[in-house]
């Protein structure tokens, strides 16, 4: 199976690293950069589950492309997904299947319409990852999991041929029956830990520790989980009572990768993960007070940003 992994980032350097470690036919789609980076120093991965480094990982450019691939999995930022369909589009035929690990849902569309249903599937990864100042993908703690499906829940013939390329590669990878459900809960979580974190620009537990700081969270983790249950897809109870625990963990350090993403003066994906949420929000006539001062916020930084 050929697969061709979109980006050579924190998400698809790890993920397609350790698929190439285990001996898979993996290619990655970069720019000039990115591929001078990798034929000089290899694909160096730093991590608590095993460091390794690939020496001269197969790489290929925009406009290069001239083969099409089994497996596209998709690891780009929500702002970067049209150029990176304009890239790797000569890649996909008949029966290649797509696999985004982009956060929401309003990629699925893009994707949809310009593929076909068919050839997407759903998608999502969980990982604390970045590249660090030598370019290594360090992964920040142990955790890693990426789970796919076809989005009408079915275990089909062609999900069952990628989970077995994927066990391969010790991802905690897993073949989901549910994985729209589980893109919704997974959108659910990040939206409110990033709205919340990126308003207020700190910690969880920095949060917490002020008066109403739990009641901030918590009440953006209900209009969140409001606009899933409008769309079909109200968050479990063992989910619900999982993000809640994560949430308000008293002194924890967790904060969103888009928080990250601010401290750096990064891009964010401020449309995607809550302006999305807002306008399916609206289209439900669901107010949703809190999202809309995050949205604000973020729209603000990009702003200043340029």
């Amino acid at each position: 199976m050929r697969i061709l992994v979109v980006g050579a980032g924190a998400i698809g350097g790890y993920f397609g690293g350790r698929l190439l470690e285990a001996g898979r036919d993996v290619t990655f789609l970069v720019r000039p950069r990115r591929a001078a980076e990798l034929a000089s120093a290899g694909l160096v991965i730093k991590s608590p589950n095993g460091d390794v480094t690939l020496k001269n990982p197969p790489t290929v450019q925009a406009g290069k492309l001239a083969e099409t691939f089994d497996v596209v999995l998709l690891s780009c930022k929500a702002f970067d997904l049209d150029d990176a369909i304009k890239s790797f589009a000569p890649a996909v035929g008949p029966q290649t299947s797509i696999v985004p690990l982009l956060n929401g849902m309003l990629h699925l569309d893009v994707l949809d319409k310009r593929f076909g249903p068919e050839r997407v599937l759903g998608g999502l990864c969980a990982i604390a990852a970045t590249l660090n100042e030598a370019r290594e993908v360090a992964q920040l703690n142990p955790m890693q999991s990426l789970n796919f499906g076809e989005r009408d829940g079915k275990l089909s013939e062609r999900v069952r041929a990628i989970a077995e390329v994927m066990a391969s590669g010790k991802l905690g990878s897993v073949a989901s029956e549910n994985i729209v459900q589980e893109m919704w809960e997974k959108w659910v979580f990040l939206a409110s830990l990033a709205a919340s974190t990126c308003l207020m620009r700190t910690s969880v537990g920095n949060i917490l520790a002020v008066p109403g700081g739990k009641d901030f969270i918590l009440g953006m983790l209900d209009e969140c989980s409001a606009v899933a249950s409008a769309e079909g897809h109200a968050p479990s109870g063992p989910f619900f009572q999982r993000t809640r625990g994560l949430l308000t963990t008293e002194g924890s350090q967790m904060t969103a990768s888009m928080f990250r993403d601010i401290k750096t003066g990064a891009a964010v994906e401020a449309d995607h993960v809550i302006g999305d949420l807002i306008a399916r929000g609206d289209a439900a006539k669901m107010p949703v007070p809190r999202l809309r001062i995050a949205y604000t916020h973020l729209k603000a930084y990009e702003k200043q940003r340029g």
